[in-house]
């Protein structure tokens, strides 16, 4: 049974700083750089590590860094490459394929293990590891970067500014700008339906069937349900049961939203999401820095009570991979700093739903 937390965390954190080092899991993709310049900024020397050697050399050259390479099909080579680390933060999607091996590893070794996935699917998945990491005393915490951290931390605010919340409605804005990566992602999920989350369970409903509309700042807009993080951390950050997460219908979004209900049936059965896959070669590694600059985020949460809302706010914070890079240092500085709890946990549950208001560009608002 979920514990639902609308005050204080009820049992106690660490206090004691984490001995060892920060490793970066993925650290030559597009965010995995981001957040190593981000951790070198914060006078930290993370560990860099993935299965590419010639690329982690050249970053860990310029940076003057240690570099560990492994891939993740052998858990003794990943165990043997967690010597010396406290905590590590995995960049490497799709999490599907990352997350398991590499958060199994570190309950192992007694390492405390963070991510940056948005995968609904990963984050439930390593719920279920929350008995053994606590046996283990490692925190397992996916999801620090802006999947799920705004987010997260919104719905716990609005959570707990009402009474009896029976269901959360989470409106995403501003995710135009994709890396490879996120494309990659995307791509993989195209013949998969959208998973809610109702009385508790995640559960699958036909692409472009939900809809709503929110105030991203500018007048109501309408927006799509989609299979987001949160539809499966915010359960256990909240404790309510029904959660369902939207992207403002920009043509993009239903673009993608059309091909999945029209040709994802058949994506299995055809070369095409091989084809489309091989196609994100030709992107770029990711937005630029003047892109990402001027771009924003817009996070609406709703709450109801049978029905009705009861509460509604809004987040507003810089773009996505800015915001993941900053989000994820200060996660894992706060876990080496002793201020963790063991088991799977979410951000908003452990470090409350003010955090996020500590990171640059961040502003919410309290509408109902």
């Amino acid at each position: 049974m979920v514990l639902a937390i609308y005050g204080r965390v009820l049992s106690a954190h660490h206090a004691n700083p984490v001995m060892g080092d920060l490793l970066i899991y993925g650290a030559s993709g597009f965010t995995g750089k981001m957040l190593v310049e981000e951790a070198r900024r914060r006078e930290l020397r993370p560990i860099l590590a993935g299965r590419t050697a010639d690329k982690l050399a050249a970053l860990a050259g310029a940076g003057n860094l240690q570099q560990r390479v492994f891939a993740l099909e052998d858990p003794r080579a990943i165990e043997r490459a967690l010597d010396g680390v406290s905590v590590v933060l995995n960049a490497a999607g799709p999490f599907a394929a990352t997350a398991g091996p590499l958060a199994a590893a570190c309950i192992r070794r007694g390492v405390h293990y963070l991510d940056i996935t948005g995968e609904a699917t990963v984050i439930d998945a390593l719920a279920k590891r929350d008995a053994d990491a606590k046996a283990a005393g490692v925190m397992v915490m996916p999801s620090v970067g802006f999947d799920v951290v705004p987010s997260d931390c919104l719905a716990v605010h609005v959570s707990r500014r009402a009474a009896r919340v029976t269901s959360l409605h989470i409106g995403i804005s501003g995710l135009e700008l994709l890396s490879r990566g996120s494309a990659k992602t995307i791509i993989a999920m195209l013949d998969k339906p959208v998973l809610a989350r109702r009385n508790g369970r995640l559960e699958k409903f036909p692409p472009a069937s939900l809809e709503r509309s929110f105030d991203f700042g500018s007048g109501p807009r309408k927006s799509i349900a989609v299979t987001w993080g949160d539809v499966a951390s915010a359960y256990f950050s909240t404790g309510v049961g029904d959660v369902t997460a939207y992207f403002e219908a920009t043509a993009a979004v239903r673009v993608h939203n059309g091909m999945a209900r029209m040709f994802g049936w058949a994506i299995p059965y055809t070369p095409w999401q091989p084809f489309l896959e091989a196609m994100t070669a030709f992107l770029p590694e990711g937005p630029s820095p003047g892109a990402r600059h001027a771009r924003k985020a817009v996070i609406v949460v709703e709450a109801e009570t049978d029905g009705r809302v009861v509460a509604r706010s809004r987040l507003s914070t810089p773009e996505a991979y800015s915001f993941t890079a900053e989000s994820g240092v200060a996660v894992a500085r706060r876990v080496m700093g002793g201020d963790l709890q063991p088991g799977f946990q979410t951000a908003g549950r452990v470090f409350g739903p003010d955090f996020v208001l500590g990171l640059s560009g961040v502003r919410r608002e309290d509408l109902t």
